[in-house]
């Protein structure tokens, strides 16, 4: 006599669902009704552009959360000599000590990035990035920092520390309390603002490496650059932006 041995059922993972009327579950229900694969792909690019403006709308949401938090940067190093003696301003652990906690409690986190390392100019790009997908940056660059007796590396890292600084400030859109550019005295000339500065920082970023070491000469420090004068050097190097790319296009035809 033959026994009929049954074969111990094997559990499955239950898959999630897909919602009908998102670009996978018409994709999927297209796929079963004997889509061609010219359409299956139009349908995967659908998906692909469904997915990233969904992860936008999540940063969005997270970053508008982010800043309901009021978050408050204290200025915790005292200026103790030259003309700013008395005057205090927020080191960068003191900036990232302020954000992250906020930042993380919404699925948010920054980080930055060396993007451009030549003897005399760096820049540093600040990222921001959701758990969703989305990521933004702002770029920030400037020459090394030879002020004070530092040595080489000193320079650059301080010229480092301070475009970490300035570019965790403006994608996080916060500022010190009583910001005054660390310590600038109320009475002193008007300066380019932040986002003059910003602005000039990518116009010259495009410009050749001559002229970037030009500018530098002439401007040490871009955020000493007075208000009066912001327009026509940004003027000026958008036509010397426009003459490198004019160069290089030149060259590549050649």
């Amino acid at each position: 006599m033959n026994e009929v041995i049954e074969a111990p059922s094997k559990a499955i993972a239950a898959t999630p669902a897909l919602a009908a009327n998102s670009p996978m579950g018409m994709m999927l229900a297209a796929v079963q009704q004997g889509a061609t694969l010219e359409q299956v792909e139009k349908m995967m690019d659908l998906q692909e552009r469904w997915e990233k403006a969904e992860a936008k709308k999540a940063y969005d949401a997270a970053f508008a959360n982010f800043k309901a938090e009021a978050v408050t940067i204290i200025k915790g190093r005292a200026v103790t000599d030259g003309p700013l003696k008395g005057k205090s301003y927020a080191e960068l652990h003191d900036v990232v000590n302020a954000v992250t906690p906020a930042l993380s409690k919404h699925g948010l986190s920054s980080s930055w990035k060396l993007t451009k390392d030549d003897k005399d100019w760096m820049e540093v790009t600040c990222y921001l990035r959701h758990v969703g997908g989305h990521e933004e940056s702002v770029s920030m660059g400037g020459p090394p920092d030879t002020g004070g007796a530092k040595n080489a590396i000193q320079a650059r890292a301080s010229t480092k520390t301070y475009l970490e600084r300035y570019t965790l400030k403006a994608i996080t859109g916060l500022s010190e309390q009583g910001d005054d550019d660390d310590g600038r005295p109320p009475k002193a000339p008007k300066l380019i603002t932040q986002v003059q500065l910003l602005r000039l920082q990518a116009v010259l970023s495009q410009c050749s490496p001559g002229a970037q070491k030009k500018f530098a000469a002439v401007w040490p420090d871009a955020s000493q650059i007075p208000c009066d004068r912001v327009d026509a050097e940004i003027a000026a190097l958008e036509g010397a932006a426009a003459k490198h790319k004019e160069r290089m296009a030149a060259q590549a035809q050649e």
